[in-house]
């Protein structure tokens, strides 16, 4: 089985940064690509930011030059540095990875639990 924990929530005020880790662990053989999700209440879960194995980004375009994802294909570890946050970036972000297991024939998308970010005015 794979799990995918994140970590780097939390509170912040207006103008402030954070940054999120996502670390996979389990049998995996392989990871395509890595990417954060959010949603925010009452919202449907969107798209912040994807990284594929070879390193190309895609972001937002509510979230072009203010968030850089990265990632470290050796700890199979995916990366979420946010500045100049706003209140509307207020929301779970949920990190995603598309895994090869070991003995799989497949990619399969795996979620983590999710992280908390609070941006307060």
């Amino acid at each position: 089985q794979v799990q995918l924990v994140e970590s780097g929530g939390g509170s912040v005020q207006a103008g402030g940064s954070l940054r999120l880790s996502c670390a996979a662990s389990g049998s995996i053989l392989m990871i395509n690509t890595m990417g954060w999700y959010r949603q925010a209440p009452g919202k449907q879960r969107e798209l912040v930011a994807t990284i594929t194995r070879g390193g190309s980004a895609n972001y937002a375009d509510s979230v072009k030059g203010r968030f850089t994802i990265s990632s470290d294909n050796y700890k199979n570890t995916v990366y979420l540095q946010m500045n100049s946050l706003r209140p509307e970036d207020t929301a779970v972000y949920y990190c995603n990875a598309a895994i090869l297991l070991q003995g799989g024939v497949r990619f399969l998308e795996h979620w983590g639990q999710g992280t908390l970010v609070t941006v307060s005015s």
